[in-house]
């Protein structure tokens, strides 16, 4: 069968079609039911079924004869190193660390924050967490301690992994005085942490709180599987809302097994025993998925990478990668296509290495630009896939599916919706749209196995933010249109989260802190157009009145201010002081209009706002920044 054929079987008998996709799992047992309806969005799949996530993506694997096969390749540029583990090392490394936890306290149902640079021990913890029934929470290791604070109050984990450093380009990011700040900052405070030193940085330890990664390991003793439900959660991934507290979204383990290993074989056309790269980090959807979960839940080879697309060292480090690994298939975003591009045009680079074994590469984590696009297929000559899919929904949405059937590429399109995934278009009434309007995206419910299925503790959150605009459809918070061959275009964002190089950051954070700021009155931050990293955070402040300060040196303060609030993954530096902020008569900041106008994009003043003429002051404020820089 072809595409639109399994897609419309998926929709008509979902039970069915999931029932069958299950059978890729292993089960302590089955299932009750396949779908029990409940109140939205608290649909469950797989109820009354028993299974561990840990033992289908280790255990199971060793147990059928394939333990001496490589499951996981750790590729340290930046450390010069390579370590690869056999599936058998990989499940006795991971149950002695889940030894360790649960010799720490750590049950069936406890929190763990795992706050951990891009080393193998950091998807060892994740696993460790899954094979005793803990529920991880993986904070990106480039969030600042007030971030991790928040996320600690709201996990209340039992016990925190985190490791002596990070290692950027030309720089030691020390990550245990960050841990330290962060548990002095909140409210709740975890039992015990694990440090992973590292040679590049030592961190000291607090007596009776703090324990040593390698010596805890050397007395642990191997934790069997424990089977939990298959709507117990297996993780809580925070995410950005468009206020400052994060959104805790929760993953079960059932649904999100047969999901993913679906997804390897149907999406990617990855088979058990070849090599997948993510190029991502743990600390965000696309390595819980696609560098720690799927790749294993399926038997194939997972490649961990410590370093950068440029500069680590140069802007051949993803071919050589390529070869000397004999990688299949990369999945990365878009901005790192960009950052190759920029160094090495003509791609020069590529023509060094054998690049023979690739057969595809996808892109996702931010719309991809049909230059860039156009440009990888031209360099690589293979089958370049834009996909579009979102923390919440942890497996794409859309997508061409190469183990289904390969449709043609309209670049700027991630193809159609995958089987499982009903999308639709919608007016602001929640009417739906005929095909090439363009309108809000989301998808009926009930969602496909794999999404969330709520907000940690929140579940009236997360009705109020994905299901209240529109009843019976979950809101993807983008905007696009479907065109009359069922391709799925994303436009632009509905609220005010940005990407910048496909991290998903809210920009009510940003302005929180420079609000924080003693002489700035009132502030708004929006994205602007980058060729490099697809958006960045313009801020524009105004002061209170009497400020006077000098500007420049205002500047950098708020800068800092924001990079110390949030990290150097906001990228932010663009910032510029104005009289007024352009509102409608309702007081709310008109944010998209002045995001047209430094995009360059054609813009009428709204009929609500409250005063016209400063919107001249503002285009004004943008020419001087450079914007809209076309």
């Amino acid at each position: 069968m072809g595409h639109k054929e399994i897609h419309d079987r998926s929709l008509a008998d979902p039970e069915s079609f999931w029932a069958e996709a299950a059978e890729a799992i292993e089960w302590q047992r089955t299932w009750d039911s396949v779908l029990e309806i409940g109140s939205a969005p608290f649909h469950r799949w797989f109820a009354g079924g028993m299974l561990n996530t840990c033992h289908n993506a280790l255990d199971r694997h060793v147990e059928a004869g394939r333990g001496d096969q490589t499951a996981l390749i750790h590729d340290s540029p930046v450390t010069e190193t390579i370590q690869r583990f056999t599936y058998r090392e990989l499940r006795d490394q991971v149950a002695a660390l889940a030894g360790v936890l649960r010799a720490h306290g750590v049950e069936k149902g406890d929190r763990v924050i795992v706050y951990m640079p891009m080393v193998p021990a950091a998807p060892m913890a994740m696993l460790a967490c899954a094979r005793i029934g803990a529920i991880h929470s993986v904070v990106f290791g480039g969030f600042s301690a007030g971030e991790l604070a928040k996320r600690i109050d709201d996990a209340r984990p039992k016990m925190i992994l985190s490791a002596s450093c990070g290692i950027e380009p030309g720089r030691v990011v020390e990550y245990k005085p960050l841990l330290d700040r962060a548990i002095e900052l909140a409210e709740h405070k975890p039992d015990a942490t694990l440090i992973l030193a590292r040679p590049q940085a030592e961190a000291s330890l607090v007596e009776d709180r703090d324990f040593d990664w390698d010596t805890e390991m050397e007395r642990a003793v191997p934790a069997d599987c424990v089977p939990v439900e298959a709507t117990h959660p297996l993780y809580i991934l925070y995410t950005s809302g468009t206020t400052g507290r994060p959104k805790g979204i929760v993953r079960d383990n059932g649904g999100h097994a047969v999901a993913l290993a679906w997804s390897m074989s149907n999406i990617y056309d990855i088979k058990p025993g070849e090599v997948f790269w993510a190029a991502s980090d743990v600390g965000w959807v696309v390595g819980h998925s696609y560098i720690v979960y799927a790749p294993l839940l399926i038997g194939a080879t997972t490649v961990l990478f410590e370093g950068k697309p440029v500069g680590t060292p140069d802007a051949g480090t993803f071919w050589r990668v390529i070869e000397q690994h004999g990688i299949c298939t990369l999945f990365t975003a878009p901005t790192a296509f960009r950052a190759i591009g920029k160094e090495d045009p003509r791609g020069e680079f590529i023509g060094k290495y054998d690049l023979s074994g690739l057969r595809a590469l996808f892109l996702a984590g931010e719309r991809c630009d049909p230059s860039t696009l156009e440009w990888a297929q031209r360099q690589l000559n293979v089958p370049v896939i834009d996909h579009w899919w979102q923390t919440e929904t942890g497996w794409p949405v859309a997508a061409n599916c190469l183990g289904i059937e390969q449709l043609p590429i309209k670049p700027g399109s991630p193809t159609c919706a995958v089987p499982g995934y009903d999308v639709r278009v919608l007016d602001d009434e929640g009417h739906e749209l005929p095909d090439g309007e363009i309108g809000a995206i989301v998808i009926k419910l009930p969602l496909p196995p794999g999404c969330l299925v709520t907000l940690w503790e929140a579940d009236q959150r997360c009705r109020d933010a994905y299901l209240r605009r529109f009843p019976g459809f979950y809101l993807t918070g983008d905007a696009g249109i479907r065109d009359a061959d069922g391709y799925l275009w994303i436009m632009s964002r509905i609220d005010d989260v940005i990407n910048v190089a496909g991290h998903r950051l809210s920009t009510g954070e940003m302005e929180e802190a420079l609000a924080a700021h003693p002489h700035v009155a009132e502030c708004a931050v929006f994205g602007v157009r980058d060729p490099l990293k697809g958006e960045l955070p313009l801020g524009l402040v105004v002061l209170k009145s009497g400020a006077g300060v000098d500007e420049e040196q205002l500047r950098a303060e708020l800068i800092r201010q924001v990079r110390e609030a949030i990290g150097p993954v906001a990228a932010f530096k663009l910032v510029a002081v104005v009289s007024r902020l352009p509102k409608t008569r309702s007081g709310k900041i008109l944010r998209g209009t002045m995001k047209k106008i430094a995009d360059g994009r054609e813009w009428t003043p709204p009929a609500t706002i409250d005063d016209p003429i400063i919107l001249d002051e503002i285009e004004q404020a943008l020419v001087k920044m450079g914007y809209p820089s076309s």
